[in-house]
C-alpha cells in the first residue's frame, strides 16, 4: 500500500469527524427539512456537512463527488483516475426521526481494470463511515484491514496506522446461533422474502436485524449479520464507502445484476439490487 493512500485517509477521517461535528449542531436545534425533486428530505445539517468535507479534502487535490453537489456529465465523471465519493449525511429520514441512525459517508475511488461504460468505471479503495450520535468511526484501506473505533472524536491520531492500533479490527469475534439477516419483516417485499426462504432452507434458523442508513452494511462487516440483502434503490454514494469496509473484512457486495462486485460511476449513479454478505453464504 503507498503512503499516499494512508495520508488520504487521515485527510477523509478528519472530514468525517469534522462533518459530524457540523451534523450534531443542527442535531440539537428546532431544524426543518426540505424535499428535494426525488422527494427525499434535506436538512441544514447535509448542507453544513457536503461544504464541510468539500472543504477538507480540496486538499487532496481529488474531485469530490457528492450527494449534495452539482450533477456532472458521466463522460466528465468517467474521466477521472481516482476522486472521492460522499454522502455528507446517509440517513437524513433517520436524523429527522432522531433515533441517532444515520452516517456520514466518504470513500476513495479508483479506475478499475475493467473498460469504462454504462455499467461503471471504478471500485472503492477506502472507507470512512462515522456515526455522529455515538462517536464511532468505521474505516479501511486496501491492504490495511478494516477497524471500528468507538469514541472516535477523543482520538488525535496523526496517521491511519495509529487509529487502527487504538481501534478493533472487523469482523469481530461474536458467536451466534442462527444466521442473521439484515431485514425487515415490517417492510418486507417478496424478492427480501424469497431470500429468507432460501438461506432458511440452507441454514435453518434465520434470525433477523434492523439498522438504518449504511450501518446495515457494516453489521455485516463486524459480524453482527451474515447478509443484507438490498432489493430497493440506492445510490452509489450510499454504499461505497461501506462496501471498501466490507472488503477488508473479508466480506463482499456484489450486484445481483451482474453477480460480481458493484461497479461505480455508471451513466447513472443508482446501484443495482446488491446482497453484502460472506464469500460462503
Amino acid at each position: 500500500m503507498s503512503a499516499e493512500l494512508v495520508s488520504y485517509m487521515g485527510v477523509a477521517i478528519e472530514a468525517a469527524l469534522e462533518a459530524g461535528r457540523a451534523i450534531l449542531e443542527v442535531y440539537g436545534t428546532e431544524f426543518t427539512a426540505d424535499v428535494k425533486p426525488d422527494r427525499s428530505p434535506l436538512t441544514e445539517a447535509d448542507r453544513r456537512a457536503h461544504a464541510t468535507i468539500v472543504e477538507i479534502l480540496r486538499k487532496t487535490g481529488l474531485p469530490v463527488l457528492s450527494e449534495e453537489g452539482h450533477e456532472l456529465p458521466a463522460s466528465e465523471r468517467q474521466s477521472w483516475a481516482s476522486y472521492w465519493l460522499v454522502d455528507p449525511l446517509d440517513g437524513t429520514k433517520e436524523f429527522v426521526k432522531r433515533n441517532g441512525e444515520f452516517t456520514v459517508n466518504i470513500a476513495l475511488m479508483e479506475r478499475d481494470a475493467k473498460p469504462a461504460g454504462p455499467l461503471g468505471a471504478a471500485k472503492p479503495i477506502a472507507g470512512v463511515l462515522y456515526v455522529p450520535v455515538k462517536d464511532v468511526l468505521y474505516f479501511a484501506w486496501e491492504g490495511g484491514g478494516a477497524y471500528r473505533q468507538q469514541d472516535a472524536a477523543t482520538h488525535n491520531a496523526a496517521q491511519a496506522y495509529e487509529r487502527a492500533a487504538l481501534s478493533d479490527r472487523l469482523p469481530l469475534p461474536i458467536q451466534r446461533s442462527a444466521f442473521t439477516i439484515v431485514a425487515s419483516r415490517s417492510h418486507p417485499s417478496p424478492e427480501t422474502e424469497a431470500y429468507i426462504r432460501k438461506m432458511e432452507e440452507r441454514h435453518g434458523a434465520v434470525a433477523l436485524t434492523s439498522m438504518g442508513s449504511a450501518l446495515k452494511i457494516c453489521l455485516v462487516a463486524e459480524g453482527v449479520a451474515d447478509a443484507y440483502p438490498r432489493y430497493a434503490p440506492t445510490m452509489e454514494w450510499d454504499t461505497a464507502a461501506g462496501h471498501a469496509i466490507v472488503n477488508e473484512a473479508g466480506r463482499q457486495l456484489i450486484d445481483i445484476t451482474t453477480g460480481s462486485p458493484m461497479r461505480y460511476n455508471k451513466a447513472s449513479l443508482v446501484n443495482n439490487w446488491f446482497i453484502v454478505q460472506h464469500a460462503e453464504a
